[in-house]
C-alpha cells in the first residue's frame, strides 16, 4: 500500500492516539510526531496562541536543533491570516523565500520547503503547524487535505484536552470552596479564602469582593488579593450605577477595560496593569447583595465553562454570608434570651 492511499489507515491510528493522550504535552508531541511520520518529513514544529501575550509560542517540536532560530512570536502572528485565508502557506524553497526570515539559518539547518497549516478549534485559530522537509518538494491536494484534517483534529483535541483541565480546577476549587465554607462560621475567613483560591485558579491578577451598603447604596470593599494598597485605596467604594446589571442578577463581562465606557476608575485600572473583567453577583436567595470582580491582568476572552463556575462562586459566597450572618444573629438572640430568663428569675 502506498503513502498516497494509505492516509486514512495513518488518520485512524492517530485517531485512536488523541483519544488516550493522558496529559496535553503528551497530545501535542503526538501532533508533531504524526506530521513528520505521515509526511516523511525532516522535523515539524506546533504553535499555540498565548493567552497572555496574543503570540503564536513553539511549544512542542521534533527534528530542529537547539541552535535553530525560530521565527519570532510577532511574524507568526502575521502570517495567520494568510494562513487562514488560503488554509495553508507553502514556501517551496523556505531557503530564498521573502515571505520567510532568517533564510541563512534555514540552509544550516537544512531545511529546504516548509508547510504551514492553522490548528482551529470553533471557527477560531489557536495554533499553527509547520511541516519542514530536507528536499524541496510540492504536497498533493491529498495530502494538504490530510494534514488540514490532522491540525484540525488536533486543535479539537487540544480543546477538549483543555476544557478537561479547566472542569477538573473547577471540581477541585468547589470542593475546597465548600469544605473552606463548612469549617468556618467568620465571615472575613470565608471572604479573604475565596478571593485567593479564585485568583491562582482562574490566573487573575486579583479578585475583589464587594457587598452592598443597603444605606448608603455603595459597595464597600469586604476583601481581596492580588491588588495593590494604592488602587484599593483609591477604589475603596463604587457607585452602584456601575454593576447595576451585576446587582439585577446578570454577569457582567469586559474584555477590553481600556475602552469599556462601562468602567469607572479607568486610569486607576490602567495604572494596575487591569485589561479585563469580570463582575459577577453575590447572591443570597433571590437578593444580589454584592459582587465578585474578577480582574486580568491580560486582554482576554472567558470560556463559559469559567463564566458559569464564576457565577455559582457568586452563588456559594452568598450562602457562606448567609450562613454565617444567621449564626451571628442566632447567638444574639440566644444572648438576649438568656438575659430575659436571669431577669424573671430576680423576680422570685
Amino acid at each position: 500500500m502506498t503513502r498516497e492511499t494509505d492516509y486514512f489507515d495513518i488518520f485512524c491510528k492517530i485517531s485512536r492516539a488523541f483519544g488516550t493522550a493522558a496529559t496535553q504535552n503528551e497530545l501535542l508531541h503526538l501532533i508533531v510526531d504524526s506530521a513528520i511520520e505521515s509526511m516523511d518529513a525532516k522535523a515539524a514544529c506546533l504553535f499555540l496562541s498565548d493567552e497572555k501575550s496574543d503570540f503564536f509560542i513553539p511549544v512542542a517540536q521534533k527534528g530542529l536543533s537547539e541552535h535553530y532560530f525560530h521565527a519570532s512570536p510577532l511574524k507568526a502572528m502575521q502570517i495567520v491570516k494568510a494562513i487562514e485565508k488560503d488554509g495553508y502557506l507553502l514556501f517551496k524553497d523556505a531557503t530564498t523565500d521573502p515571505r520567510l526570515e532568517h533564510h541563512e539559518a534555514k540552509k544550516a539547518e537544512g531545511i529546504a520547503s516548509l508547510i504551514s497549516l492553522p490548528v482551529r478549534t470553533k471557527n477560531r485559530t489557536i495554533g499553527i503547524l509547520s511541516i519542514y522537509t530536507a528536499t524541496q518538494r510540492d504536497f498533493s491536494e491529498r495530502e494538504i487535505a490530510f494534514l488540514c484534517a490532522l491540525a484540525d483534529q488536533g486543535g479539537i483535541a487540544i480543546h477538549n484536552n483543555r476544557l478537561l483541565t479547566r472542569l477538573e480546577k473547577n471540581s477541585t476549587l468547589f470542593l475546597e470552596l465548600a469544605s473552606s465554607i463548612n469549617s468556618t462560621l467568620e465571615i472575613e475567613e470565608i471572604l479573604k479564602n475565596m478571593t485567593e483560591e479564585v485568583s491562582d485558579t482562574f490566573n487573575m491578577k486579583g479578585v475583589a469582593i464587594r457587598l452592598l451598603n443597603e444605606d448608603t447604596q455603595v459597595l464597600q470593599l469586604v476583601a481581596c488579593h492580588g491588588l495593590s494598597d494604592e488602587f484599593v485605596q483609591k477604589v475603596g467604594t463604587i457607585n452602584t450605577n456601575t454593576s447595576l446589571r451585576a446587582l439585577k442578577g446578570e454577569t457582567v463581562i469586559i474584555n477590553d477595560t481600556d475602552t469599556d465606557d462601562r468602567v469607572q476608575f479607568r486610569e486607576e485600572m490602567k495604572k494596575e496593569g487591569i485589561k479585563s473583567m469580570i463582575v459577577t453577583p453575590i447572591m443570597a436567595r433571590d437578593q444580589a447583595i454584592g459582587v465578585l470582580r474578577l480582574y486580568s491582568g491580560e486582554q482576554r476572552e472567558f470560556p463559559n465553562d469559567l463564566l458559569m463556575m464564576v457565577e455559582a462562586l457568586g452563588h456559594q459566597g452568598g450562602l457562606a454570608i448567609q450562613n454565617a450572618s444567621m449564626y451571628l444573629k442566632l447567638q444574639e438572640d440566644k444572648k438576649n434570651l438568656e438575659q430575659d430568663v436571669w431577669s424573671h428569675r430576680s423576680w422570685f
